[in-house]
């Protein structure tokens, strides 16, 4: 889909990978529509890029609609809004469980289905999820977390089957460890020998690659992380050793504890 011109509504436009996608998609001729809790940092990034600021809080009843309809008539949707959701299990309340599966999955489904439903009467849209490569990649200390990558990545996979007929796109981005802005890089955990980033940069620029190729899947992260990502599809037990070998459960612990106080 060719982004000139297209109307692109942002969630989470307010965080640093947020940031990037907003920039990079204006960049590429899109109408940015940017999303947040914070209109004090949304309105001059919107101001900026010569688009639009709309304050939403997602968690809050009615909160969807009444961000779908301020936003109007959109193009694309990338639903890249999200919760930390590593750590324990055990360590979870329930109040906390209920908010990390429903800011990461209950609401870009209900947002792609508001969205889809005025594409497909138009045969014009993209929706665009920003996963991870936890979607793909099980890991200890991350059983929450996997449960809604996963969940988005099988949702986003079969919407994009339904959507066909009706020329909307559908994709997923699958970052992996992402440097300077995002949840790995705010937990300040630390990664093993071996174990590279990518850039909130490469997850916009792999953004507009897949709208514009209308790409089902695209991973953003080191060739190791992808081939693991591949092996577990095929091999989950083998990529656990491979992980469990690698000291990746650490790396889940790091990200629980400095995340915690985001639940």
């Amino acid at each position: 889909m060719d982004l000139r011109d297209a109307k692109v509504l942002v969630t989470g436009a307010s965080g640093g990978i947020g940031r990037a996608l907003a920039t990079e998609l204006a960049a590429n001729g899109g109408k940015v529509i940017l999303t947040g809790r914070r209109i004090d940092v949304l309105k001059p990034l919107a101001d900026k890029l010569h688009g639009r600021a709309i304050a939403a809080d997602l968690t809050e009843p009615g909160a969807i609609d009444e961000l779908m309809s301020a936003a109007g008539q959109i193009d694309v949707l990338v639903a890249n809004a999200a919760l930390p959701a590593t750590g324990l299990l055990a360590d979870y309340g329930i109040d906390e469980l209920d908010r990390a599966l429903d800011v990461n999955l209950r609401v870009p489904i209900v947002m792609a289905q508001r969205a889809a439903e005025h594409m497909s009467s138009r045969r014009r849209g993209h929706l665009v999820f920003i996963s991870s490569l936890s979607g793909k990649t099980a890991s200890s200390h991350a059983s929450l977390y996997n449960a809604t990558k996963f969940g988005i990545r099988g949702f986003a996979l079969a919407l994009r089957q339904e959507l066909r007929s009706h020329n909307v796109g559908v994709s997923t981005v699958f970052p992996g460890f992402i440097s300077d802005a995002g949840m790995f890089a705010d937990s300040g955990a630390t990664l093993p020998r071996g174990i590279g980033t990518r850039s909130p940069q490469d997850v916009a620029r792999a953004t507009v690659r897949a709208i514009a190729e209308n790409a089902a899947e695209v991973d953003v992260a080191p060739l190791n992380l992808r081939l693991l990502a591949m092996i577990s599809g095929a091999a989950p037990s083998l990529a656990a050793a491979v992980q469990h070998r690698a000291g990746a459960s650490k790396v889940t612990e790091q990200l629980g504890e400095g995340q915690r106080h985001k639940r």
